[in-house]
């Protein structure tokens, strides 16, 4: 890791500044499971990125770059609330969209898709005769409903592919429909996306919400693009999704979570 410290022309920036960098950066990192793994991701110094994050300390004009471009944010995070810095038009927000994929027109209560970890498993896209269990993190920000995960580094290790966190790492957004809801998740540079749509279990498991993911591929190519998946919402102990994150991957019948083979009905073709 570099040494963020030393000269820099903003070596005594005013405390406002210091104290509105050091709030753009906690929400910023609020999403990362913990700010150890950001840290080794950006390449800084934890207890230099703490100070940064108190307002104690400033980083020199090269590492506040480097802090710029890994959140896709520019300077103004010195001086405005991140909220207006990442507020960007976008295409779903364009006049000729608006009504009809706007989503901030598009409320998504807690209780119809509640905030929080959630495990889930369905057929691989990949191996034929292999099941992928995963994780995604669910949570709001901005009147927005995001969701954030990473591919289990077994099964990028199984298909040969590099294990960094950044390439693993997914994220989306969620859409309401009218019986469930619906999202796209895509990796860095959109180099892979699924959908992903999913209705409530009408079970008295309260936790679950079944549906399917689609893989958009060529349809001359061999293999899965559509199957069934189930999702639960893991309300425990940080401690216990922790150990759940742990068991991600490849896995066979057996080795599915309780419950997961019953919501899927393996044994009935998906239509």
């Amino acid at each position: 890791m570099q040494d963020p410290e030393g000269p820099t022309s903003l070596s005594s920036p005013p405390l406002e500044l210091r104290k509105m960098f050091g709030r753009n950066l906690r929400e910023l990192a609020a999403p990362y499971r913990s700010v150890a793994s950001l840290c080794r991701d950006l390449g800084i110094n934890r207890t230099q990125f703490n100070r940064y994050l108190s307002g104690d300390s400033f980083p020199r004009p090269d590492v506040l770059a480097q802090i710029c471009a890994f959140f896709d944010v520019d300077a103004r995070i010195l001086l405005e609330p991140i909220s207006s810095v990442l507020e960007k038009p976008g295409v779903y927000n364009h006049p000729y969209l608006y009504e009809f994929l706007g989503l901030r027109s598009r409320s998504l209560p807690e209780e119809i898709f509640p905030s929080g970890f959630y495990r889930f498993s369905r057929k691989s896209f990949i191996e034929p005769d292999q099941l992928l269990v995963g994780m995604i993190h669910v949570f709001r920000q901005d009147c927005y409903v995001f969701v954030r995960g990473f591919e289990p580094r077994s099964a990028m290790r199984a298909q040969g592919l590099p294990l960094q966190s950044q390439l693993r790492e997914f994220r989306g957004v969620v859409s309401p429909q009218d019986d469930g809801v619906s999202f796209t998740v895509a990796h860095r540079s959109n180099a892979a996306t699924t959908f992903n749509y999913l209705s409530r279990a009408a079970t008295f498991h309260n936790s679950y919400w079944l549906g399917y993911t689609a893989l958009p591929t060529r349809a001359t190519m061999s293999g899965r693009r559509v199957t069934q998946v189930v999702y639960e919402h893991l309300n425990c102990p940080f401690a216990d999704v922790m150990k759940a994150a742990r068991q991600t991957g490849y896995t066979t019948v057996e080795g599915l979570p309780k419950f997961h083979a019953n919501y899927l009905q393996l044994d009935k073709p998906f239509t």
